[in-house]
Formats: structure tokens, sequence, C-alpha cells
């Protein structure tokens, strides 16, 4: 149904990070915005009115997650990313069932949500147990179902397979069925032969889909690959994978010539720092790939190797490490990053009708607590945005709405039990964590 929403301040996270002042957000019986601005501007309206108290913004986009790993939290933490891949990760992978993979991302989308994020971008295996997640709890996502050939992973059948899975679930259902949106996840340059590559690509170009893969994570992933074609995103171009829409996670052990690359195909990048630095993968050039004019969005990646879903987490480590890399205390602002985690982070996707408050868009909306002394002083426009993302974040999210549901009242979710959720996650754990 339709609905009003009121709020002292609005946050349409536009081009320029205006802040609204006494703002209306209205939502059509569809479920997408029909107005965004000054209450005393907005239309008449028959719609139910509900009064918040706080800052509406638009719901957080993830860029990159491997949310059913929720059940695999923690383990191996003090490895780097390939023995930690090869030694624990992939091995208790092994033992995920579907079952196992529907409970964790229902815990996960619990948690997704309770952070104000209403879209994330996953790669994992398992593709009906993961739409069963996000249906139930009522969160939108972009599933790009994984596809790899190595070892120990041919129990999953072959690369193919798995390519002609997603595709002949696109040519039945369509892109996008609901809240849910399909892609290809060919997981890296080194888990995939050069030919599967391009026909991956191929398919993905040809449904308009996107294309979600692992690129130049750390130094030691891929060095067969650049010691052939000079780098990564140089195999990908030689291969025909950069043509369409392209999301690189990671994106760290990158020339110049490769941010180059990126920018000239138009592809983007999902920027993950939390995972990076824990693993000790590096720290991705965001502020040269922003200026190349390369789209960057935010990523926790899985919470096996970031431990947190939390996307303002992960904006503030982004901004921190940016500033320090660059000697700058300016180099990402506030809004910059606020940015980041929306709008730069739908586009990033090939979404612009997510991530923003406009006219068209879908009505996935956060309300924060203002109430806090979080915000030293929310009477100022700059202050207000400073605190939200320096200070504020996930803690005080309290309401949020996806295609215009209530999906999350209070902090809990409306659609699942969230003790519930969590038990049933922690029996998965307890069977299949070494």
């Amino acid at each position: 149904m339709s609905l009003r929403l009121t709020a002292p301040v609005v946050l349409p996270c536009d081009d320029a990070c205006t802040v609204l002042r006494d703002a209306v957000v209205d939502v059509d019986d569809a479920g997408r915005i029909a107005y965004v601005g000054a209450r005393a501007a907005a239309p008449a309206s028959s719609a139910p009115v509900r009064a918040l108290s706080g800052v509406l913004l638009p719901g957080l986009v993830n860029t990159h997650a491997h949310t059913p790993m929720l059940a695999l939290r923690g383990l191996g933490g003090d490895l780097p990313l390939m023995r930690w891949l090869t030694e624990v990760m992939w091995p208790a992978e092994a033992r995920l069932r579907a079952d196992d993979v529907r409970a964790a991302m229902t815990a996960g989308c619990v948690e997704l949500l309770r952070t104000g994020c209403t879209t994330s971008v996953e790669m994992y295996f398992f593709t009906d147990a993961v739409i069963d997640a996000v249906t139930a709890v009522g969160s939108r996502v972009l599933l790009t179902p994984g596809i790899i050939a190595a070892p120990g992973w041919d129990r999953l059948g072959p690369w193919e397979a798995m390519r002609d899975d997603v595709s002949a679930r696109i040519d039945a259902d369509g892109l996008r069925s609901g809240r849910v949106e399909l892609g290809y996840g060919p997981h890296a340059a080194y888990t995939l032969p050069p030919e599967a590559l391009a026909s991956i690509g191929e398919h993905a170009r040809a449904r308009g889909a996107l294309v979600h893969i692992h690129v130049a994570e750390a130094a030691e992933e891929d060095l067969t690959q650049r010691a052939e074609y000079g780098s990564v995103p140089a195999l990908l171009d030689a291969v025909g994978l950069l043509g369409g829409r392209v999301l690189a996670a990671h994106g760290v052990q990158l020339s110049d010539s490769d941010v180059a690359l990126l920018a000239s195909r138009g592809a983007a990048v999902a920027h993950c720092p939390g995972s990076n630095a824990k693993l000790a993968a590096g720290v991705a050039r965001v502020t040269a790939l922003r200026r190349a004019g390369v789209r960057v969005g935010l990523g926790t990646d899985g919470p096996a190797s970031g431990d947190d879903l939390d996307l303002w987490a992960q904006a503030r480590l982004a901004g921190l490490l940016a500033r320090v890399g660059a000697g700058d205390a300016a180099a990402l602002t506030a809004a910059e990053l606020l940015l980041m985690a929306t709008r730069d982070g739908a586009a990033a996707i090939g979404r612009p009708d997510l991530g923003v408050l406009e006219a068209g868009a879908w009505a996935d909306l956060v309300h924060v607590d203002l109430d806090d002394p979080a915000f030293a002083d929310p009477a100022d426009d700059a202050q207000l945005l400073s605190n939200l993302v320096w200070a504020a974040g996930a803690r005080l999210v309290t309401d949020v709405w996806v295609a215009g549901e209530a999906v999350l009242a209070g902090g809990e979710p409306t659609r699942v039990d969230r003790a519930a959720t969590t038990a049933g996650l922690r029996a998965v754990a307890a069977r299949v964590r070494p």
C-alpha cells in the first residue's frame, strides 16, 4: 500500500549529498518512491502517514559478499589469503549442504538489515537456498552464483554446468524476479581457464547480466596469469570479459595501466578494506580508481574473512586508509563515503533504481535514530553527515523498508524471528566447523 514518511532530516544521496530538512518521502503502491522533498511543497496525499524522529536515507548497497559463510565466521583468522582458502575455507565449505546455506543466509540477511543494508551482491553456491533465504527475510539481492574449476569443487559439476544453470534461470524467469536479480559469478582468473572466462562473458553480455569476479586481490594468488598476460585485468580484456556489466571484487594489485583499462571498459570495483586488511592482501587504490572514473562501491566480503557485515564500518575504514595513504585528511570525505555506501554502490552494479531517494527508485529506506550523543550538532548539515558516517552508523539503525515494506521495525526483523535464525545458524556451525 502507499505510504507517506516524514522526517526532520532526509538524505536523498544525490550527487551533491543534499541534506533536506523537515522533509517527506512518498511511497506508491508498487513500492517505488513517488516524491522526495520539503514537507511544505509535498503534493496532497491520502496515504497513511508515519512521522519519524530521525534521519531517513537510502538502503545501503553491499557490492561484494559471501554471506552464507556466516557459519564459518572467524575460521583461519590469522592466515594469508591463499592458505586461508585452500587449508581452511574450501575444506569447510565442502561440508555445507543446501539447508546449511539457507540457514546461514537467512541469519545473514537479518544481520545485514540490522545495519541498514538492503541490497547485497552475493557470490555463492546453492542458488535456490540463497533465494529462499532472501525471500523469507524480505531483503534484496543481486545473486551471482559461483562458477569455479578448482581442486575439490568438481563435486558441484563442471564450470560449463554452473554457467548453463545461471543462463537457464535467466532465460526462464528473466534477469530480475521480485527482489532477486541474477548474474554470473566466475570466481577468479586463477580458478577458471581463459576459455571459461570468455564463455561466461559471452553468456552475460547476451543477457545484460552482471559479471562479478575476484580480481587481483592478493599478490600471490595469480602469479601464472600475470606472468602470461601482464595482469589480471589484461587477461580479462584479452578474453573479452571486460565488455558489458563487470564488477571486479577487491582490485588491490592494480597498476596505473590496469586502472586505466578498467576505466576505459566501464568496469566497476567493489572495495573491501576490512577483508583486505585482515588477510594482509593490501590496500586498494581507491582514490586513483575514482579519479580515473571507475565506479567504486563498498563491500564487506564474506563474514568468514571480513567477520562483520557492517558496511558503515567498511566506509570508515575506507576513509581512514585513503587518508593515511594519500597523506590527505580530506582524501575521502564523509559525504563521499556515504555515497560510496549507497548511490555509488548501486551505480557499480548497474542499478540506478537503488541507493538513492528519488522519484521512480525503489523505496528501500533506512531510519537512523538522531537522539544519540553521536550527533553532536544535528542542526549543522556538515556535522550531521560527519557524525552519521564517523560516529553513528549501524548501531543507530532502527527501521528498514524494502520496496516500501517494513522489514525491520525497532531493530527487529518483521518476517522472521531473529532468535530462531541465530539458533539455526549455530546448529549449522556446530556441524560443519572442524
